[in-house]
């Protein structure tokens, strides 16, 4: 009696010998026919220059690939997605420059992928085709902190990049984007971020709630350093690190919702009349300002865009569902705009007819509201996987 193993192997071995002539059959066509023509070759699309003043870049974390940032442009007229950068490890955000001709990105990378040496740089890119221009290493010590826009901003005339370290000694890098090269470190000891206030100068929030101006000389080194006394309460109502600027003027919004305007008067800056952007009933329902990139402006309208949520304190980065709306000169709240969906970052475009994006990490949609109405004009999805921090033209 053959064994089991056997009779299968011979059923196999039949089943084979009698598929090859359909096999030949099937196989026989491909051999006698010409070979198919080549794939046609590729095309490079050119993004307009200057850009549309209604794109958008959403810049992603992504959280669960971190070794893999992105920055997703998107056409807020269209919800078209235009374009794609790949920004390296704990990627923050992309800097546009003033004059539109270059696009630059602190990146950090692992000669591992995941582990190994680490370099960081500041790559160029192209904004008409999104290719690489070239990169300048800096030194592997850029925070990677959760994205804000104040971890990399340029001086106001777009001459030098400034981008916040954490290691957690603190400083500024400086790059001179004229010779593209690393120019040195500024150290901002107990102070963190930056906040331009002129050409040459900028200022960190300190721990203890004073501010630390800086300025630099034209080589990009600090010629100066001066610290003012404590000007908001760390202990009892800190401020959050998102401002927003107008003019001369960066506004910083507490926990608790009272607006500190600091003004650049006489080389240095200085704390104007605070304001409360709640009520005394809205605070009693524990309304409050929460969120990733939670405030936005418009100078043209002089108007004050802000996240709103309902919680406790522990709450202010919590995402909202209404946006409300200040008159900066009246110090009053003039729209609420109810959102369609959880919104934990907002920006707004800088042209007579504005628009509003929003986005929330938990979520891969775009909505896009016109600025002026609170209208929703259109949501844009699947726009990447943890979308942080949004930046316009």
């Amino acid at each position: 009696m053959k064994s089991p193993r056997r009779v299968l192997s011979a059923w196999v071995l039949s089943a084979a010998v009698a598929c090859a002539p359909l096999a030949l059959a099937l196989l026989a066509p491909a051999a006698v026919q010409a070979a198919l023509p080549p794939d046609p070759a590729g095309t490079i699309q050119t993004l307009p220059r200057p850009p549309s003043a209604h794109w958008v870049w959403v810049n992603d974390f992504a959280f669960s690939h971190m070794v893999n940032g992105k920055a997703m442009l998107v056409d807020g007229d269209s919800g078209r997605f235009l374009g794609e950068l790949d920004t390296g490890f704990g990627s923050m955000r992309v800097v546009l420059a003033p004059d539109g001709q270059v696009i630059y990105s602190p990146e950090t990378y692992f000669s591992r992928g995941t582990r190994g040496e680490r370099t960081d740089v500041v790559t160029l890119y192209d904004p008409s085709h999104l290719s690489p221009l070239g990169e300048i290493v800096i030194p592997p010590k850029r925070s990677s902190n959760m994205p804000m826009m104040s971890n990399a901003q340029l001086t106001d005339d777009g001459r030098f990049l400034l981008i916040y370290n954490f290691t957690p000694a603190q400083s500024i890098t400086v790059v001179d984007t004229r010779s593209r090269k690393f120019v040195g470190e500024v150290e901002t000891s107990g102070c963190a971020l930056s906040f331009p206030t002129g050409a040459r100068s900028f200022f960190s929030l300190c721990a203890d709630g004073a501010l630390l101006h800086t300025v630099l000389d034209d080589t990009g080194h600090a010629s100066r350093s001066d610290r003012t006394e404590p000007l908001f309460d760390v202990d009892h109502d800190p401020l959050t690190e998102k401002g927003v600027r107008v003019g001369d003027t960066w506004y910083f919004v507490s926990f608790s919702g009272v607006l500190y305007p600091f003004k650049l008067e006489q080389g240095s800056p200085k704390l104007q009349q605070t304001w409360p952007l709640l009520s005394a009933a809205e605070k009693a329902q524990n309304w409050r300002p929460g969120g990733l990139q939670q405030l936005a402006v418009h100078a043209g309208l002089n108007r004050l865009y802000a996240i709103m949520h309902q919680g406790p304190l522990e709450t202010h980065k919590d995402p909202g569902h209404e946006v409300w709306v200040y008159d900066l000169a009246r110090k009053a709240r003039i729209q609420k705009i109810a959102m369609k969906n959880n919104s934990g970052s907002i920006q707004v475009t800088r042209d007579s007819h504005p628009l509003l994006f929003s986005v929330f990490i938990d979520s891969t949609v775009l909505d896009v509201y016109d600025a002026t109405t609170g209208n929703l004009i259109r949501s844009v999805t699947d726009i990447g996987t943890t979308p942080t921090v949004l930046v316009t033209p």
